[in-house]
Order: structure tokens, then sequence, then C-alpha cells
């Protein structure tokens, strides 16, 4: 708060104040009153008024600075009505009366709002637990079809049900995966194992080859939520790669304080000017539009669960070179590091 400021806006009551004294010592000179009487008049007038300003002013500034400074300070700035010290002048308690209104009018239309995404997320959540009955009946029935010439077609679109389906799912609870986060010590190439055949008929229906490199490591992690995030790369992979001459390497890389689990493909590779953005949600980049096949959910999802179980993510891509994806398991997930 400025002093200038404070002073200024006051000026039209300063000039009334020095106008109504200049008339009150006129009319007193008039009627033959001394200039002692009249220069005592105004010490009279002027010294407590200033003085009072003065203290209305650094009081004032001293709440106000107060306030400001704890603002600045706050990563929470609706906090504020519930930190700042009360004070026992008008201006202060209109202030702080006003401000914790809206405090609570804050956090009553955030409630609405919590109950309202709260119902939503149930809602989603249940659909999908519900809707996974009829895919499965749908499998069973080509699976006893043995004469239907579309089984293979129908079970790979089955497959992409099933893979947009569990992604639905898992962006629902990707705000609060600590309430379905179940640390343990896991194989992580019996993961990527599980990855490679729940993806099978992706590879076989474009024909692509899989490299399948040295991975040894024991990870203490959720390993379901490993698995969706491996899923998602692989048939990221599988989408980007050519059909008939794509390749898939899949291994690992141990260094001293993390485990590194590579995915590469000869793919189609991704625009220098979109690699910054891949991780945005929504973002799908030249690629996306060109083929009409990408969301921008699934490395968004990826960079989102890694944050929250702890590791890290990198991709790097050359255009019609290939695309090569990494994800770090830090020394906290590593099974010899933890009892070393």
């Amino acid at each position: 708060m400025s002093i200038n400021r404070y002073f200024k806006e006051r000026l039209p009551f300063i000039i009334l104040n020095v106008v109504l004294c200049i008339i009150v010592s006129a009319t007193m000179i008039i009627a033959g009153f001394s200039y002692f009487a009249v220069v005592s008049l105004v010490c009279a007038w002027f010294i407590p008024l200033i003085t009072y300003m003065i203290y209305q002013c650094l009081k004032f500034k001293r709440y106000i600075d107060n306030i400001v400074a704890v603002s600045e300070d706050l990563d929470r700035k609706y906090l504020l009505p519930e930190i700042i010290d009360e004070e026992d002048f008008m201006e202060a308690e209109v202030i702080c009366s006003i401000l914790r209104d809206a405090d609570k009018s804050m956090h009553q239309e955030v409630k609405i709002y919590e109950n309202e995404q709260k119902e939503y997320k149930e809602y989603i959540e249940t659909w999908i637990h519900e809707i996974k009955t009829p895919i499965s009946s749908i499998e069973l029935i080509v699976a006893n079809s043995d004469d239907n010439p579309y089984n293979s077609k129908i079970s790979y679109e089955i497959k992409r049900i099933e893979r947009y389906v569990e992604q639905v799912l898992y962006y629902a609870k990707s705000s609060d995966t600590e309430k379905d986060y179940v640390v343990k010590k896991f194989d992580l190439r019996s993961s990527v194992m599980k990855c490679i055949k729940s993806n099978s008929l992706y590879f076989i229906n474009k024909r692509i080859k899989l490299d399948f490199g040295e991975i040894s490591e024991q990870i203490y992690s959720d390993e379901k939520w490993i698995i969706f995030i491996i899923n998602q790369i692989l048939v990221n992979a599988v989408k980007y790669s050519h059909e008939d001459d794509g390749i898939i390497k899949i291994y690992s890389h141990k260094k001293k304080d993390s485990v590194e689990l590579i995915i590469e493909d000869n793919g189609i590779g991704i625009n220098e000017k979109d690699i910054d953005r891949v991780f945005e949600k929504g973002f799908t980049g030249d690629n996306g539009r060109k083929t009409g096949k990408s969301t921008g959910i699934g490395l968004y999802l990826c960079r989102k669960l890694c944050d929250k179980l702890g590791l890290n993510i990198m991709i790097s891509s050359e255009e019609n070179r290939g695309t090569r994806v990494v994800v770090i398991f830090p020394k906290s997930c590593l099974i010899d590091e933890i009892f070393s």
C-alpha cells in the first residue's frame, strides 16, 4: 500500500478543511482577534487532524501489507481468510468478513462439483465393468464359431474395444491412483510378456516382427498400472509401424540408480515440432491427423500414471525412422537396491 496514494485519495477532504480553516481565520481577523489566536486555531485544527490521518494510514498500511505478504507466500490462495490476522478496526473486520464469506461459498461450490464428479466417476466405472460382460459373451460366441471366415477380424475389433474400455477405466482412476495402488514385487519380464500376449493380434494383423531382448529385473511397484503403461506404448508402436516390415524391439538397460525399459519401433516416427507435445492431453500431432487413429489420450495417461508411480518416461523420435520410448524405474523400485 502506498502512503502517497492514501493521502491523494483523501485530498478533497484535506482541501475542504484548509478552505474552512481559511474562512474561519479570515473571519477572526476581521472580527479583531489577535494573530496569536488565529495561529492557535490553525494549530488546534490541523495538528490533531494530520496526526489522526497519519495514524490511520500507518495502521491500514500495516494491515494491507500483511495481507499482501501472506497472499504472496501462499501456494493455495483460498486459505488466505483462515491465515490473516484479525484487527479491531472497522475496515479490517469488513474485509475479513467478506473474505470468509467468499471462502465459505467457494468451498460449498467445490463440494457440489466434487460430488458431481464422484457420481460421474462411479457411473463410468460401473458402466465399464458392466460392458465387459457383453464383450466377453461376444468373444465366447466367436470362439465357438469355427466356420465363420470373419472370426479373426471380429476378434481383432473386440480387442480394440477392450483396449478403449480399459483406457476409459484407467483415465477415470488416474486422479486417485492411491486408492487402487498395491505395491508388490514382480518380474518385469513377465509383465512385458503379458503385454505382448494381449497385443498378439495386433502384431499378427500387421505382420510385425518382435525383437525381444534381455529383461531380468525384479521391480517394486503396482504391476497392474505398469502393464497398462507398457500396453499403451506397445499399441502406439504397432499403430505407427509399417505393415509387413515393421520391427518392435523391447529390452531393458540397468544403470547405477535405475532400470530403463526401452521400446523401439521403425515406424513413421514423430514430427520434430510435435515431439515436445506428445504427452499433452488430446494432442494428436500430424501423424494422428493424417491417420485419424489417435485420440491424444494414451501417452497423456502414461505420463500422468508415471508421475503418480514415481517413474519417468521419455520419448525420442525421427520422422520416417521410428520412435524410442524409455520408461525409467528409479532406485526405489529396484529389489536389489532396496535390500542391498
